[in-house]
């Protein structure tokens, strides 16, 4: 396959004035995460125009001409998961890529899996087979083979192709907008995500209380803190369990702290009385109600039982209209779109977070809270709407065929009848 492998800054310069103006820039890269508290960016793989290369962060060291250039408007920037791309933008140079085309996203919305790897879409939307021979080859390491080049190479080479089958599938089901919509939320997720608030993304932390979750947001904070110094993943400082646990002891007592199991190892006992600090910052400074998410959380047994019934009618809904289950909603997002509709029955307002100009004005009025998933956008429409008729006595369910694909069958209810 030919290729321009770069490793100079010169090299990279070049091949990027090369690539501005072409309508469609398709990139993967190989990185390595399990390491560093950052991931190792270790190789950049370019597909634009007739224009291929294989791009050598190790041997450049910066290359923020590449980020400059995708990030530049006037073309379509094509990737696959491109979650790992998108930060490695964002850090470098605080902008996105422009006008970005996931194919796993769009695939999810054009009758595949998701999230699906992406062999797997190319066998299903253009009927071809990938080696996959190198998945566990540390990307670091130089000097790279002739084979394990080609293999990085072929994953941006086959974006392009990919993307032009998978929108036409788009266009067919009348879902381009809905795969904008996607996009921009899956952008605002991942801006999220890299905020200083990204604390609250922590599994067990929307369960907790506002004393609680500012211990959470402490300990966070010091683990990034930590992790930074060390370079290594966060995780491997304090397990993202043990700080939830920390919390809902809500004890600052080093004694008590260093008891809890999972802190035994030396590296924390030697750092207790720093967590214990971190402990106390969180409870003498608790998340305000202004400043906490507000999330329904009336997750009684009732509801568990109605969201499992309506989580399995999504499933079917969703094959039949070849959309991916994954992708439009779990069952904690049944369950959030319960009790956000028991809310908005009761009169709460779903419209974020109060900010009450007097923070210490008392009010018998429910919270305002942020409207959830399957009630916003293409999801509401899809879905939303349904789930109130079937609810709401409009529509019934039941079981047609058993032995079809699609064994659940909707029937408008006659009002008068």
């Amino acid at each position: 396959m030919n290729h321009t492998y770069i490793d100079t800054a010169g090299g990279l310069r070049e091949f990027c004035d090369k690539i501005i103006g072409e309508k469609s820039v398709a990139f993967d890269t190989e990185f390595v995460s399990e390491h560093t508290f950052r991931p190792v960016l270790c190789l950049i793989q370019v597909a634009a125009g007739e224009e291929s290369a294989v791009i050598d962060p190790i041997a450049i060291g910066d290359v923020t001409p590449f980020w400059e250039a995708v990030a530049q408007p006037g073309h379509e920037t094509v990737v696959h998961a491109g979650r790992g791309e998108v930060e490695f933008c964002l850090r470098s140079i605080g902008r996105p890529p422009a006008n970005l085309f996931d194919v796993q996203i769009a695939a999810g919305l054009a009758g595949a899996e998701y999230p699906a790897g992406l062999a797997s879409l190319i066998s299903k939307f253009l009927g071809r087979r990938t080696a996959k021979h190198e998945t566990r080859t540390d990307w670091r390491r130089r000097p790279l083979s002739k084979r394990q080049i080609e293999y990085a190479v072929a994953d941006a080479r086959w974006l392009p192709p990919l993307r032009d089958a998978i929108r036409a599938k788009l266009v067919e089901f009348g879902r381009l907008d809905w795969f904008a919509e996607e996009t921009d939320s899956w952008m605002n997720d991942l801006n999220r995500s890299l905020s200083k608030n990204r604390w609250r993304r922590l599994l067990g932390n929307a369960s907790l209380d506002a004393r609680e979750q500012a211990v959470v947001r402490e300990l966070f904070h010091w683990r990034e803190g930590e992790a930074r110094r060390r370079d290594c993943p966060a995780r491997r400082v304090l397990r993202d369990d043990l700080i939830v646990e920390l919390a809902r002891r809500g004890s600052a007592d080093p004694k008590r702290i260093g008891a809890v199991r999972g802190l035994e190892r030396g590296d924390l006992k030697r750092r207790i009385n720093d967590l214990a600090e971190a402990v106390r910052r969180g409870l003498d400074n608790p998340e305000s109600e202004a400043d906490a998410e507000q999330r329904p959380r009336e997750h009684n047994a009732e509801n568990s039982v109605l969201g499992q019934f309506l989580f399995a009618a999504l499933g079917s809904l969703c094959r039949e209209a070849q959309l991916a289950p994954n992708m439009v909603g779990t069952p904690g997002d049944i369950r959030n779109w319960m009790a956000h509709r028991a809310r908005t029955k009761q009169g709460a307002k779903p419209s974020g977070p109060r900010r009450p100009e007097n923070p210490d004005a008392k009010s018998d009025a429910p919270a305002a809270y942020a409207v959830p998933k399957l009630a916003r956008g293409w999801r509401a429409e899809f879905v939303g709407r349904l789930f109130d008729d079937l609810l709401d006595g409009k529509k019934s369910i039941r079981v047609g065929d058993p032995d079809s694909e699609h064994p659940l069958v909707l029937d408008s209810i006659d009002p008068t009848s």
